[in-house]
């Protein structure tokens, strides 16, 4: 069923007797004059994200850009559909795909109506540049972004320590960012990631057990408390789904039991009760990782029009698609964590706007890899920093400060992410911290801790890795890639 509301089209789903797992819409029209075409990435990008010509076949989830060489034409979902949307675009139209199946089978909807999503679309205007138009559009997506009161910015300690971390180098991390971040009333962030929870002995007992730290985290309330005095605000990662070894069977979810199934309300209740108890302890910012790879096996860049394998669904039964089990999930966290702020990391971007307030829209950089930190980065940024405080702040991730990573590329990585106006975390390994790192985190923090404009790629039409960008107004032009070029491999 398909009905006009203001500003958009409604489509609704009746099926009373026939499991549904997909709807195709489709818009003839003739479109040889579009020239270049940008669709989005289901979760996070993964260094793959450019501007190309006709792909008929190319998934472009959520919306798609189409630029004629001098208007950018928009179409696209509203963010909390219930349904994972894709387009196709060829010379001859456009066609929308809805997938509504539960997990890997069709939805059985019995007498209820689904309604699938809500589609809008903008046309292009004289003068603007595709980036603007983009932006634009995604304020049109979410009415209701819910976006931190003050920038965010601070450090994460996953790319110095890669998970082997204590209460000591936590503290430690918390010190050297308050040092170097300006005395303003923005206090900087101190993230404690994976490595604190009881599952690092060798039987991995303590997996997916939130309610402890492990022998080097005795005290978590009051390494929080530490950290708050130390004159930064404390945070901490968890992987919600993770499955505890002596959860129930029914828990489980039926593709991998490693899993816990967020459709049984005991598990929704154990994810409530673990997410509060870290507000409890006084974390004001919670990273939740891994829960889409966790529920559908796959990583976004292998999800394409599939998503996950076929034949399974959820231990409820097939009653509600996956982006509904998804968005209720999302709804659990959110109202457990109250006010406290939360970073989605392998979230449904468009299911996490307007529920969290941040959200990394791209796979992991590196504190060992250069190559790694230009492609998943670098590439991010540009081609998904425009929903940047329209979805919620944008989280291109971090910048790994270490010995491994020669200075004179990851201080232009620095630079970039704290004049973008976007979300700026650092990993500070202190024997990588000399005159010229501190220099340049000093006046990196001291930008990323106020509001500044919207960086935009000025050549990301032609490159994967746009090397000009605008800036606070400049024009500032970097070099990624040194006088050798790329090498083989990432």
């Amino acid at each position: 069923m398909i009905s006009d509301i203001p500003g958009a089209l409604r489509v609704e789903l009746a099926s009373p007797s026939i499991a549904v797992q997909r709807l195709q819409l489709r818009w003839r029209g003739h479109l040889e004059r579009t020239r270049l075409l940008l669709g989005d990435a289901w979760e996070r990008g993964y260094g793959d994200l450019e501007w190309r010509g006709f792909v008929p076949d190319r998934v472009m989830p959520w919306y798609v850009a189409a630029w004629d060489g001098h208007l950018t034409h928009l179409y696209g979902v509203r963010t909390s559909a219930s349904a994972f949307c894709f387009w196709h675009v060829d010379p001859q139209g456009i066609s929308l795909w809805a997938d509504v199946r539960s997990g890997g089978v069709g939805v059985q909807l019995g007498q209820r109506v689904l309604s699938v999503c809500e589609v809008v679309c903008r046309a292009g205007r004289a003068g603007e540049s595709a980036f603007a138009a983009i932006h634009a559009f995604c304020t049109n997506m979410c009415s209701s972004p819910r976006l931190p009161p003050q920038p965010v910015y601070g450090s994460n300690d996953w790319y110095w320590v890669y998970g082997r971390n204590s209460a000591a180098t936590v503290l430690a991390d918390a010190q050297h960012t308050v040092e170097l971040a300006p005395a303003d009333a923005n206090r900087p962030f101190a993230v404690i990631d994976d490595g604190w929870q009881p599952d690092r002995g060798t039987d991995k007992a303590g997996v997916g057990t939130w309610d402890r730290g492990n022998e080097k985290f005795p005290d978590l309330p009051g390494l929080a408390g530490e950290i708050r005095r130390a004159g930064a605000r404390p945070g901490i990662w968890i992987r919600p789904l993770l499955a505890p070894a002596d959860a129930a069977d029914t828990w489980r979810l039926p593709r991998e039991r490693t899993v816990l199934d967020p459709t049984v309300p005991e598990v929704r209740a154990k994810i409530g009760e673990d997410i509060g108890r870290l507000r409890r302890w006084g974390f004001e910012l919670i990273k939740h990782d891994y829960s889409t790879f966790d529920l559908v096996g796959r990583w976004g860049f292998q999800m394409g029009a599939d998503l996950t394998r076929d034949g399974w669904t959820f231990a409820t039964g097939p009653t509600r698609t996956t982006a509904e089990v998804i968005d209720e999930l999302y709804r659990t966290i959110r109202a457990a964590a109250g006010d406290t702020l939360i970073i989605g990391c392998n979230t449904v971007s468009h299911l996490s706007a307007g529920r969290f307030e941040i959200c990394r829209i791209g796979d992991d950089t590196s504190g060992r890899e250069w190559p790694r930190t230009r492609k998943m980065g670098v590439n991010t940024l540009a081609f998904r920093g425009a929903q940047h405080g329209a979805f919620y702040t944008a989280d291109a991730d971090c910048v790994g400060v270490t010995n491994a990573i020669p200075w004179e590329y990851n201080r232009q990585w620095l630079d970039l992410l704290a004049r973008s106006g976007t979300m700026l975390f650092v990993s500070l390994a202190p024997d990588a911290l000399g005159a010229a790192q501190r220099r340049d985190l000093r006046a990196a923090l001291a930008t990323a801790a106020r509001p500044q404009p919207l960086g935009e790629p000025l050549d990301w039409q032609q490159t994967a890795w746009p090397t000009r960008w605008r800036l606070m107004g400049e024009v500032q032009t970097y070099d990624w890639l040194g006088t050798d070029g790329a090498a083989p491999g990432l």
